[in-house]
């Protein structure tokens, strides 16, 4: 911020020393002034936009792991195959940012889809940028199983959670209740065979989740436990942003997990984010995991808010 100040100062006394020389009767000299002027001016806007997130506190979650999880919603086989492209769109963003990512579980629906995935990304910034994805996704094209040409609508929910360390989340043992039973669907010697799938439900809060693809029941209990805690501190964060952006103008990190935040149009190659009215007509690149335009302007946006609250 103190560089960012003093290169602001800088670039307002060229600014003053130019409007100075505007007026000269030198025409070389004015016509010399009037460009310096108008470098010194996008200066002076570049760093008054830099300055603004380095105004507000920051985000103690920022780089914290975030815990990813992607559902395919209404539109059957179709919003299966859409939750698969989204999870493909984020593995490779990850790369781009050269983050790891490590699969929690997974669930195949039909066509090489995916019912469901969970996963963890770990890297400086991960949930900090991440966090901007959490919503309903939806998708507008023709599907693979349509002859007739018709564009369908379909839609997958994203929720992407802070990774909660022990001391932000503790979890009694009388304030859960652990299930154990077989698992199924591909995974390997272990299936079908031994008890080895968790189900946790966090009796305060009615939070569930279930964990069949590790190979041993400890290993399961203790990757639901690391999802249980998320969404634990994700519900406590989700409540206290509420609260805070009911005077708020947009939805920007409101955390409301129902609201639709962006579509994706494949006959317009577009993508249009709601929650600030952005559009880009750029989708192969967006799901190539191409997203930094699109969150930094989420998180422009979110600081512009917070400065004018």
């Amino acid at each position: 911020m103190v560089e960012l100040a003093a290169r602001l100062r800088k670039y307002e006394d060229q600014l003053a020393q130019a409007r100075e020389l505007v007026h000269s009767d030198d025409p070389e000299m004015a016509a010399e002034a009037r460009a310096e002027e108008l470098r010194a001016r996008h200066e002076i806007d570049a760093i008054e936009e830099a300055l603004k997130p380095a105004l507000l506190p920051r985000d103690p979650l920022h780089d914290r792991p975030a815990i990813v999880e992607i559902r395919a919603g209404t539109g059957g086989d179709e919003a299966a195959l859409f939750a698969a492209s989204l999870y493909r769109m984020y593995t490779r963003y990850c790369e781009r940012h050269g983050w790891r990512v490590e699969p929690i579980s997974l669930s195949d629906g039909a066509l090489g889809g995916l019912k469901e995935v969970i996963f963890k990304v770990q890297g400086d910034g991960a949930y900090g940028r991440l966090r901007w994805e959490s919503g309903v996704h939806r998708v507008q094209r023709v599907p693979v199983t349509e002859s007739s040409g018709r564009i369908h609508t379909s839609a997958a929910t994203v929720a992407v959670l802070p990774e909660a360390e022990e001391v932000d989340v503790t979890i009694e043992d009388k304030d859960i209740r652990i299930d154990v039973f077989r698992s199924s669907g591909p995974g390997g010697q272990s299936v079908n065979t031994t008890d080895s799938a968790v189900r946790i439900t966090h009796i305060p809060t009615g939070i569930v989740v279930s964990q069949q693809d590790q190979k041993s029941q400890l290993q399961n209990k203790l990757k639901a436990l690391e999802v249980l805690r998320a969404r634990i501190l994700d519900q406590r964060l989700a409540e206290q942003e509420a609260e805070r952006s009911r005077m708020r103008r947009t939805q920007v990190g409101t955390g409301d997990r129902s609201a639709k935040i962006r579509t994706y149009n494949f006959p317009q190659n577009r993508v249009t984010d709601h929650r600030i009215g952005f559009t880009l007509h750029a989708l192969d690149r967006t799901l190539d995991g191409d997203l930094d335009e699109l969150i930094d302007h989420l998180m422009m946006a979110d600081v512009e808010e917070q400065l004018s609250a």
